[in-house]
């Protein structure tokens, strides 16, 4: 075999159409071997004999895409100096662009033997453990190009690649649960029909099923472990695991931008799936482990801000080059449009405290392909001063979890609610107006993964996880869910009625808040995972999306309700604001009236007094479509029609007076108290002065046309 000295970048495997390069990144190993796995078990060995800043290189001819590969590394093991290595452990490339296989969880892929934690195993892992691939990165892409929506058009759609296909009756059986069955056009038709414009696909990163989930017959199946940040999750595709994965979700990218679709990653850079000092030696704990990870002062244990087991070093710039690299090439290769980046506020720790301006920031800021693109945080970890909501950069856009608590309180009927909630429905300037953000650095959303679904916050009090084998101690305890009366199903009609209003409740209030709004996937279903409010061990019916059978008798209001209100927000940029209101009558606009106003439900200008009312649940806001200050992209003046929002997250009947003032004639465009849409056009017809009778817990929308 001819062995080339090779280039030191790019790091990982890189084919040429002649041959590939390897180059891998350790200081701390004396010697590192390449090694080319076969088929049959037996593999060669390859020693880098070129180093480069600390960077292992060689060229080999002749090798082409689908060989697997793997790292053996050569140099000390001194747990309590913080160093790891053992060349008996096959490594992953972490630049691998793809893997193959996965881990058996065999003693051999551990640094000890069990039971004895300060022994050294010297077991082969190779037969136990996945491998790295190299990957042709030659596709045609044709005249795709990013949709790059903005973000007042943007509505957000998180799904799991396997829970929203698996179930899909359109879907052919080898398609389900793949990157192919995102593609499928039965699925992109129901997103477009939604009103979707970006898919936040949960974790596709390459991520490992946990040990102890595995001996208790569970999966990581949220993939929240990642241990290849370059490649795709190989079980998502439907046709192997040598590099096919990368082909498919590429087609899949591509697919959903011809329908106009974006693509956005949930990403975890916080920490790997080698966990603590008793977690498996995988990767970059016996490449370099005090490099990668960020150790206690005994260096024979990790930090951990993120409930995992460790937390990557953002101190160190071969972390920070990790994962700068591993953003850019999902960008230009894969071609996605934007990150959410799970447990964000540790990306922000250089050393304890969460650092605003860290070095992650300032290199994501200046870099010209990743600052580009959509950028999200979930803002906090669960490390001390974690919780940062409002707090990151202008760049950044964050899921705002104080919108999500404030709405469920509402609806659940909490007292001292409205003051809040008049801000979180309005974009949350008390977090986003002082740095420079606007409304839409708020990603609004009242469920998403983490938790529990639509239909189980309206029908639990409690969290039921005992299927996750934890003795439902796992998952959050404060839900501030509210089951309208009995725990779980029930066939009581009217409990089954107050259920549906306060789901078209959440929706209707998430879709004309100022912000960008999140669905979670089902919802629009009313899917329940049976008061689960932790199922990232289910890869099951418990957390698989339910999909309507085609042609069978189903009740598909919620559906129809969600793609109605949308739709709504979709026509009418009053809901959909890029600048905070005044409030006050804009100038240039020539309305007279406030660009916002709220009123008591007896139609009068709410006081200081009436926001502090303990007892004071309901209100009604007036948007003014006359006043809306931002001009549209050629510089001409936006104007829209007018709506009155009337909120009664009472339990009582309350009337509600029409504003004098405001508008002589208005029309009904949404009543929550009814399942059924009201057409457009067809709605009752309001005076101002005029009252409405409006049911507990029921939120009605009136329009004035411009």
């Amino acid at each position: 075999m001819q062995v080339w000295p090779g280039q030191t970048y790019p790091l990982g495997a890189t084919y040429d159409g002649a041959g590939t390069n390897f180059a891998v990144y350790s200081e701390v190993a004396d010697r590192i071997e390449l090694c080319l796995l076969h088929d049959d078990g037996s593999e060669t060995a390859v020693e880098l004999r070129e180093s480069d800043a600390f960077v292992r290189h060689a060229y080999l001819p002749g090798i082409m895409p689908g060989q697997r590969y793997g790292f053996r590394v050569h140099g000390p093991y001194e747990p309590e100096n913080g160093h790891r290595c053992n060349s008996s452990k096959l490594l992953l490339d972490p630049y691998a662009r793809a893997v193959s296989g996965s881990v058996e969880w065999n003693e051999s892929v551990y640094g000890y033997h069990f039971g004895k934690p300060e022994s050294r195993n010297d077991m082969d892992s190779a037969p136990h453990t996945m491998s790295s691939v190299v990957v042709n990165p030659y596709f045609d892409w044709g005249d795709d190009r990013l949709p790059r929506t903005e973000y007042h058009k943007t509505v957000l759609y998180e799904a799991h690649v396997k829970g929203l296909t698996m179930l899909h009756p359109e879907l052919p059986e080898e398609l389900r649960g793949t990157y192919a069955g995102l593609a499928h056009p039965a699925v992109i038709n129901h997103l477009t029909e939604l009103g979707v414009t970006a898919l936040e696909l949960m974790p596709v990163h390459q991520f490992v099923n946990d040990h102890r989930l595995v001996d208790s017959g569970l999966a990581n199946y949220w993939g929240y472990n990642t241990i290849g940040f370059f490649a795709p999750h190989n079980t998502y595709a439907s046709w192997g695991d040598r590099g096919e994965q990368v082909l498919e979700f590429k087609q899949a990218v591509k697919a959903l931008h011809q329908a106009g679709i974006e693509v956005i990653l949930d990403v975890v850079y916080n920490h790997t799936a080698e966990g603590n000092h008793l977690g498996p030696t995988l990767s970059f704990r016996g490449l370099d482990n005090a490099q990668y990870y960020r150790l206690s002062e005994d260096a024979r244990y990790y930090t951990d801000t993120t409930g995992t087991g460790n937390s990557l070093l953002m101190r160190s710039p071969h972390v920070l080059q990790l994962i700068m690299d591993s953003l850019r090439y999902w960008v230009t290769e894969m071609h996605v449009d934007g990150f959410r980046f799970d447990l964000a506020a540790t990306l922000a720790r250089q050393f304890h405290e969460v650092d605003r301006l860290s070095s992650f920031f300032d290199l994501v800021q200046q870099d010209p392909v990743v600052s580009q693109v959509k950028l999200i945080a979930e803002p906090w970890d669960v490390g001390e001063g974690g919780y940062q909501v409002g707090n990151f950069p202008p760049l950044w856009t964050e899921w705002n979890g104080k919108y999500r608590d404030t709405v469920r309180d509402l609806w659940r009927g909490e007292p001292r609610t409205l003051a809040e909630f008049a801000s979180r429905l309005t974009g949350s300037s008390d977090l986003y107006q002082d740095d420079g953000r606007r409304p839409l650095a708020s990603i609004n959303f009242t469920t998403c993964h983490d938790g529990f679904t639509l239909h189980d916050l309206v029908s639990y009090n409690d969290k039921h996880n005992e299927a996750n084998g934890e003795g439902n101690r796992d998952g959050e305890s404060h839900n501030r869910s509210w089951n309208c009366g009995a725990e779980g199903e029930t066939d009581d009609a009217g409990i089954v009625e107050l259920r549906n209003r306060q789901m078209r409740n959440f929706i209707a209030t998430l879709m004309l808040s100022q912000g960008v709004p999140m669905l979670s996937h089902g919802d629009e279903f009313a899917r329940t995972q049976g008061g689960n409010n932790n199922a990232y061990c289910q890869d099951n019916e418990v957390s698989w999306v339910r999909w309507p059978e085609p042609g069978a008798e189903t009740d598909n209001s919620m559906l129809a309700f969600t793609q109605a209100m949308a739709g709504l927000r979709r026509d009418h940029p009053v809901f959909r604001r890029r600048r905070f209101f005044h409030g006050r009558p804009v100038e240039g606009t020539h309305d007279e009236l406030s660009d916002i106003s709220w009123f008591t439900p007896e139609g009068e200008e709410m006081t200081q007094e009436d926001w502090q009312a303990a007892h004071a649940k309901a209100m009604t806001v007036f948007l003014n479509g006359g006043a809306i200050s931002e001009p549209g992209p050629r510089g001409e003046r936006i104007s829209d029609d007018s709506f009155l929002m009337m909120f009664n997250a009472s339990s009582e009947v309350l009337e509600f007076a029409v504003p004098v003032g405001h508008g002589e004639q208005w029309q009904v465009v949404v009543d929550t108290s009814q399942s059924e849409v009201v057409p457009p056009g067809q709605g009752a017809k309001v005076d101002g002065g005029e009252h409405l009778t409006m049911i507990g817990r029921s939120m009605t929308v009136l329009m004035r046309p411009a």
